[in-house]
């Protein structure tokens, strides 16, 4: 895991052989920072914000990766299809639900879930300082806790699934496959501290929501924590959620509801007493809120 410690006077290998895969170091620089910091993600921050670099595409073997893409790729196709992916995942010792591959996804711009192009491959292998299986197996626990964690990074992979997982040509994402998706994100996005309750005022969801449209990746996501976090989203709101959403009958969630619903979870009270119908939230969310206040509150 990225947040182990070790004994100061022992490096725990596996660390070591992370931060040798992320960073590019020599092996007594990274014993250096790994002594110091205890712990993997710290100590890369530190190698980096001192002026560590990290491996650029010159001191990567691009014939490496193009080998390794060739490992997977279908053979009557010019990507990693489904096959690939699966023997991938094997390689990798992950499970194809395994969280961790949305982050990979969208470091790697895959086109759609379970497939993978060749340049996408290179340019997020180069941007990751990885040349071989080794080194992006290595990487896999530092992005798993990223994604749970850092609230903007989780709001980058969450809004890019949105696409990745749409069937082609439909401007929805069908409602089993949206919450397929949310029972991954949002249970790991709270339990890593990436879905924190915040305090953040409504006036402030015209802003986000313009931002969302305009980049998907670009999400303000710089709130005041909460200190009641007891009373922020839980597991039955997204139980609720679901519910709700079967009731409806909703055949899919539109690209709007689907990137606002993160800064509902993070900033709504959990009796929704703060909720403002008034500000810019989608109507599924507003209709939501009303039909938990009549069908579950007043119950």
């Amino acid at each position: 895991m990225v947040g182990r410690c070790w004994n100061s006077s022992r490096v725990n290998l596996q660390a070591l052989s992370q931060f040798l895969a992320v960073t590019g170091a020599s092996s007594k620089e990274a014993r250096r920072y790994l002594e110091k910091y205890k712990l993997l993600e710290p100590a890369i921050d530190a190698y980096f914000s001192e002026g560590g670099l990290r491996r650029s595409g010159a001191s990567l073997s691009t014939s490496s990766i193009n080998a390794l893409f060739d490992r997977y790729k279908d053979s009557e196709s010019d990507e990693i299809t489904e096959d690939g992916t699966e023997r991938l995942c094997q390689d990798l010792g992950v499970d194809l639900e395994d969280v961790v591959l949305l982050a990979v996804a969208y470091e790697f711009k895959s086109p759609h879930i379970g497939r993978w192009s060749k340049k996408g491959w290179v340019s997020g292998l180069k941007s990751l300082g990885c040349d071989s299986l080794d080194s992006l197996r290595n990487t896999l626990p530092r992005l798993r806790d990223k994604l749970a964690s850092d609230p903007p990074y989780f709001a980058a992979v969450y809004n890019y699934t949105f696409p990745l997982a749409r069937e082609e040509g439909q401007r929805s994402l069908a409602l089993d496959a949206a919450m397929a998706y949310w029972e991954l994100l949002i249970p790991f996005g709270l339990s890593g501290g990436a879905l924190k309750h915040v305090s953040s005022s409504s006036s402030n969801v015209d802003i986000r929501r313009e931002n969302n449209h305009c980049n998907d990746t670009d999400v303000d996501m710089e709130d005041e924590e909460s200190d009641d976090d007891g009373n922020g989203w839980s597991e039955k709101h997204t139980e609720w959620w679901f519910e709700f959403l079967r009731v409806k009958g909703s055949k899919g969630v539109s690209k709007d509801t689907w990137q606002m619903l993160p800064e509902f979870i993070r900033t709504i009270d959990g009796k929704f007493e703060q909720h403002d119908a008034t500000a810019a939230w989608p109507s599924t969310i507003d209709d939501f809120v009303a039909w938990a206040k009549e069908k579950k509150f007043r119950a």
